[in-house]
């Protein structure tokens, strides 16, 4: 049987939308990005890239336990050791960097307790930094690892969530008075009501998520570079937030802002991974104080594993309540989630669990929803937000719940979804949670995914195939993500973390467009974007941008690349300052040309005729004239050829996209193994600055998704090691394993913007495990068994199955 195998890509995809500018030619359209040539070529500067002079290395010895108290440090034969410059340990850091509480103020009641860059008296977690090693190589610094001599006394290991709050169970930080960071209740009233209606339905079940980490292809690394003569600090970062950096290290180390700058260069991918304060980020730099020379550290991949935030460790008692006729009347969720030992600075780690609460039900128009959570301590790697933040999680019970009462009822999966999503002329609207959604295309999406699946012909495919024991699945999945958020998000908590982003666009003398942004590129597209904004608002060709990112020297103040904001905020930025720039550049042209305003446009990288498209100004000469000419312009005109603009989305609290995700496995029921047939996702992000780009965005992180449903776990042993911290044990996807990804579009931009985008670096993430988890208990069905835990390996298939 054939089904659509792609969905062709409007090379214009904006053409049934309004204009953003009156000259746009770049916006909508599927440019290949110029900065792809230059690191395929190898000549990308990553971190690891940077030489400086008297450049040394530090490596850390890392508590190689879930929690102990460190009795003894000897490290005289570690220093003795020729090319090793200092062995430092955590109370000499902390004698010049300030410790840290991560809390926000709007997640009432949240705890947790001071952390210091280095281990003081306990080490909490294995892979928490106790000593600092610095040297003149790196190989000198691992070789006096071994030199050290630690002793220590283990404490008891707080490890299962269950139990972390039984008053049995040890505290892991004895002042707090138990282990809980932070737990939080939702009831709109009417749910005990909506289970006890005599037409109800119910469906329960408890969902369990593995926690697991985003494996960039480039690890954390950082250059510290303090300059003892200006009292300047230079941080080299693979970071996704600079100025939030630049903030703290101001913060912690008493410093000034014009004493400290950080640098992100290019880095190779980030995932949300890069947009948290470690404690090796505040130990390097006060290394590098100390040593007044700058200090290098790379993490490898082992110690990656045990320092880089992991997330979404998730056990959920859910239950949905629908009339027999498929009206879904209430949905109830009881979330437990482990944190490990601290809440990740600055962000905290209360809120993936926060947004679970908010999100689950969140497509749908039933009133009645009740949510309880509790977050607890472990002794484990800290976990915080990772691409996606709560929506996989959300997304999955919520999508889960949605099928299984369909089941019970004996309704189409497409068919109760259909009949229950808010429609889309009912927007603005609020959902049951009290989230403020603008406007959404729920059955746009729903649509448009029946007909690229060819959802019947799948159907009618899967009954025949059953007849010849052969068992596939179609998982459908509707999801909503909250992008653009304002300072709801962290600033009224009490967080230094912009929800505004600047962009400076200036005309050079040669007639080229500089763009500089406060959001930067970690391989999602951004500087591509924004030269198309940038081309569409001045009204010049893309080949004559320039795009400069990730420098707080030179870009102007902003929250950076997080929770898809780049091309909703850092975007509308660029269009801002463009279409000022343009009008200053006409401005300029009528001075120089002498004639009224009115008359003159700004078309393809010059001043022409409005009425004939004549030639008259090129921006070269225009540019040779405003800035060395000046004298042959009037006496009261002084030309603006640099504009900045700042931006910040307030009309809601969060601006939401939406999107439908069907998956089509088949499932060998012998061996449990399942194989990905196909996946379809459509998207709408509101207006598309080039669907290139977002397709890539959302294939990257549908393979994510589908990573944490299928394949990705971290392993605790029973004692809190972890059992598979290398790229032997912990399974990411690979491209033989992956299925064919097709991606469609639907468009409702937001009208919070004149540029109208929304974002696309999430949903692809939020909404695959759901779809594939759906996809894989369809295929199951004849055999009455169900999977609810992730990752959904072949043994729990067995397992569900009977069969082990």
């Amino acid at each position: 049987m054939n089904h659509p195998t792609e969905i062709p890509t409007r090379r214009d995809l904006g053409a049934d939308l309004p204009a953003v500018t009156e000259d746009q030619r770049h916006i909508g359209v599927a440019i290949p990005r110029e900065g792809v040539r230059r690191l395929t070529q190898g000549r990308g500067q990553f971190v690891d890239d940077i030489e400086l002079p008297r450049l040394a290395h530090v490596v850390f010895w890392r508590s190689p336990v879930a929690h102990m108290r460190i009795t003894r440090i000897e490290r005289s034969a570690a220093q003795a050791l020729p090319g090793v410059i200092a062995v430092v340990v955590g109370a000499e850091i902390a004698a010049i960097c300030k410790p840290w509480v991560a809390t926000l103020a709007h997640l009432a009641g949240i705890k947790s307790a001071p952390q210091y860059p280095m281990a003081l008296e306990r080490a909490t977690w294995q892979g928490e930094p106790v000593i600092a090693i610095v040297a003149e190589t790196r190989a000198v610094a691992e070789d006096a690892l071994g030199l050290l001599e630690v002793e220590w006394e283990s404490l008891p290991a707080v490890l299962d969530t269950e139990t972390a709050l039984d008053p049995a169970t040890p505290l892991i930080h004895p002042e707090l008075g138990d282990n809980l960071c932070f737990t939080r209740s939702l009831d709109t009233g009417g749910v005990d009501e909506a289970f006890a209606r005599p037409d109800a339905v119910a469906f329960e079940e408890t969902y369990v998520f593995g926690r697991h980490t985003g494996v960039t292809l480039e690890p954390r690394c950082q250059i510290a570079d303090w300059n003892p003569g200006d009292q300047k600090l230079t941080v080299y970062h693979s970071f996704q937030a600079p100025h939030m950096m630049q903030d703290l290290y101001c913060r912690q180390f008493e410093l000034q802002e014009s004493q400290v700058r950080v640098v992100c260069r290019d880095v190779g991918g980030s995932f949300g991974i890069k947009v948290h304060a470690y404690p090796d980020d505040f130990a390097t730099v006060a290394l590098a104080m100390l040593l007044q020379r700058p200090v290098k550290f790379v993490a490898d991949r082992l110690e990656s594993f045990v320092s880089d935030i992991h997330a979404r460790e998730h056990r959920i008692r859910a239950r949905i309540a629908a009339t027999k006729a498929g009206e879904i009347l209430a949905f109830e969720i009881d979330d437990l989630t482990g944190i490990g030992p601290f809440s990740m600075f600055p962000r905290t780690s209360g809120i993936e669990g926060n947004q679970v609460v908010n999100l689950t039900g969140g497509p749908y128009k039933h009133k009645a929803y009740r949510a309880k959570l509790k977050v607890v301590f472990q002794n484990k790697v800290p976990t915080c937000q990772y691409r996606g933040v709560g929506h996989p999680i959300a997304c999955a019970v919520t999508e889960a719940l949605v099928d299984g009462i369909a089941a019970k009822i004996g309704m189409d999966p497409i068919a109760i979804r259909e009949a229950n999503v808010i429609p889309d002329d009912a927007y603005p609207a609020t959902g049951a949670s009290g989230i403020k959604l603008e406007i959404l295309s729920h059955e746009a999406c729903l649509r448009e995914a029946k007909r690229v699946c060819d959802y019947d012909a799948l159907r009618a495919e899967q009954s025949q195939l059953r007849k010849q024991n052969v068992y596939r699945g179609i998982g459908v999945a509707t999801l909503i993500e909250l992008t653009n958020p304002s300072a709801a998000f962290y600033g009224v908590g009490g967080a230094r973390i912009a929800s505004q982003d600047g962009a400076t666009l200036r005309l050079e003398p040669t007639g080229v467009l500089t763009v500089m942004s406060s959001v930067g590129e970690q391989g999602q597209g951004a500087e591509a974007i924004f030269a198309q904004i940038a081309a569409d608002a001045v009204g010049v060709g893309i080949d004559r941008v320039r795009v400069v990112t990730g420098d707080t020297d030179a870009t102007p103040y902003g929250g950076g690349t997080w929770a898809s904001r780049g091309a909703g905020i850092g975007g509308e930025a660029v269009l801002q300052a463009g279409l000022v720039l343009r009008e200053n550049i006409l401005a300029t042209a009528e001075a120089i040309l002498q004639r009224e305003r009115s008359g003159l446009k700004l078309h393809r990288g010059a001043v022409v005729d409005a009425r004939t498209n004549e030639r008259l100004l090129d921006l070269a000469e225009l540019g040779r004239i405003a800035y060395f000419r000046s004298d042959t312009l009037p006496k009261t005109f002084t030309p603006e050829l640099m504009v900045t603009r700042h931006y910040a989305q307030r009309d809601y609290p969060f601006i939401f996209t939406n999107g439908v995700q069907v998956s089509h496995v088949e499932v060998d029921v012998d061996t449990g193994f399942v194989k990905l047939l196909k996946h379809w996702a459509v998207e709408d992000c509101g207006r598309v600055i080039n669907p290139m780009l977002v397709d890539e965005q959302m294939r990257g992180a549908i393979v994510q998704g589908i990573g944490g449903a299928l394949f990705e776990e971290c392993l605790y042993s029973e004692d809190g090691t972890l059992r598979n911290g290398n790229m032997a044990d912990y399974l990411v996807p690979m491209a033989g394993e992956m299925p064919d990804i097709v991606v469609s579009h639907v468009q409702s931009p937001t009208r919070s913007s004149q540029l109208g985008a929304k974002g696309a670096g999430e949903a692809g993430t939020a909404g695959a495990p759901g779809a594939v988890m759906n996809a894989i208990n369809d295929a199951l069905a004849p055999f009455g068994a169900r999977v609810s835990s992730q990752p959904i390996t072949p043994e729990k298939i067995l397992r569900a199955l009977g069969k082990i």
